[in-house]
């Protein structure tokens, strides 16, 4: 990594300034015998202007980390505040609402509807959420991931780097508190993929935007300000401003330690 992508200082706020909140979130599926706890007891604050991965094993809550954390789905215990606001007993409606305007998301299937344009994928969040698209803002984020020119094609006629640089913009077009990323690089070869973090890293460096991102990638979590590592639900470990490889001998560690576990049961 450069020094220049890591020069973000994770200075903690004064209380109540936190982008991201949980205390105590557990989520349990099924009952009886044998429920499955993909989370127990995540305790985490995130400062806003932070860009954070989140990595793990396969099978040690990452998705649902992310879920809960986004609003996307709700915890079984605990509370989640995104930007002050707790999130964990709104209605739905209203969490639809926080979602459309506060948050930003970007996905590895860039989730982009084909019959819009590039300018009408990006003014989807603001028509949404029942505000006319504003077309200086919807320029003004196109031209930051450097597709000005292509505001009128429809993503068909786009490669996979940008259509996920569309997806970046739509995310960003609300300037919202949280922008959560899952495996957004997932889909995409490695040079395109540096491309697409690199944008997000600007978001951070540039607009204060803060970022939560899962991934399985090693090289694209050592873009973030702080790698957090799950395993069996919990948050065990973190690393702040890794490297590639000292990021991949974390995951090697935590994988050795979940066979070791199952093979001894």
């Amino acid at each position: 990594m450069t020094s220049d992508r890591k020069k973000k200082s994770l200075t903690a706020p004064t209380p109540g300034e936190w982008a991201v909140e949980l205390h105590g979130v557990t989520r349990r599926y099924g009952r009886g015998r044998t429920p499955v706890h993909a989370l127990r007891g995540i305790d985490l604050t995130l400062p806003p202007g932070t860009f954070t991965a989140v990595m793990g094993p396969s099978g040690s809550g990452k998705s649902t980390f992310l879920q809960c954390a986004a609003g996307l789905d709700r915890p079984t215990a605990g509370t989640v505040r995104l930007g002050g606001t707790e999130i964990t007993g709104m209605k739905e409606n209203k969490l639809t609402a926080l979602r459309r305007t506060r948050l930003g998301f970007v996905f590895q299937a860039f989730n982009l509807l084909p019959s819009l344009t590039v300018e009408q994928n990006v003014a989807l969040p603001l028509r949404l959420a029942g505000h006319r698209p504003d077309r200086h803002r919807t320029a003004e984020v196109l031209a930051q991931v450097g597709l000005a020119d292509k505001a009128r094609r429809r993503p068909g006629q786009l490669s996979g780097g940008q259509q996920q640089r569309v997806a970046i913009a739509r995310a960003l077009v609300t300037r919202p508190d949280v922008v959560f990323a899952d495996e957004p690089t997932g889909a995409l070869d490695t040079t395109t993929a540096a491309e697409i973090l690199a944008l997000l890293r600007r978001a951070v460096d540039t607009e204060r935007a803060t970022v939560v991102m899962v991934t399985h990638d090693p090289t694209a979590a050592s873009w973030a300000d702080r790698v957090l590592f799950l395993a069996d639900g919990e948050l065990t470990t973190h690393l702040d401003r890794p490297t590639p490889d000292q990021i991949a001998t974390r995951m090697k560690t935590l994988t050795a330690r979940r066979d070791d576990v199952k093979a001894a049961a």
